[in-house]
């Protein structure tokens, strides 16, 4: 597996953690529909969380938020239409996104919310 694969692999089980840290229940990770993909479904309260992750080993190239773009937004919109419905799901549905960077030997999440108002 290529190391960029292997980096998201792990940026994603950090961002699992960290939502059931603060509170969140993981109901799905990589769901798929036509060409989208959804990083993690999780739900807190009446709220489901639609959760794209982006990890990099270091910001020199930019913040990993700065890779989400208006095509990734449009096809998780339509993503996340089908999965409400497949799921026969009533609650509120928030974007949002996880940013994971590399800094020395740690690494630093940042949890954005409502993160497509921000766009």
């Amino acid at each position: 597996m290529a190391a960029h694969n292997e980096l998201g692999k792990l940026g994603e089980e950090m961002a699992v953690n960290f939502l059931k840290e603060n509170g969140y229940t993981v109901l799905d990770r990589n769901w798929r529909f036509q060409k989208a993909e959804i990083d993690i479904v999780c739900q807190k309260n009446e709220t489901l969380a639609i959760v794209e992750v982006k990890t990099r080993s270091s910001i020199e190239i930019g913040l990993p938020i700065e890779a989400v773009n208006s095509k990734k937004i449009r096809l998780l919109t339509r993503a996340v239409d089908e999965y409400v419905c497949a799921k026969n799901l009533d609650l509120e549905v928030r974007f949002d996104v996880i940013s994971i960077h590399k800094d020395k030997n740690s690494f630093v999440i940042e949890h954005l919310t409502d993160a497509f108002f921000h766009f």
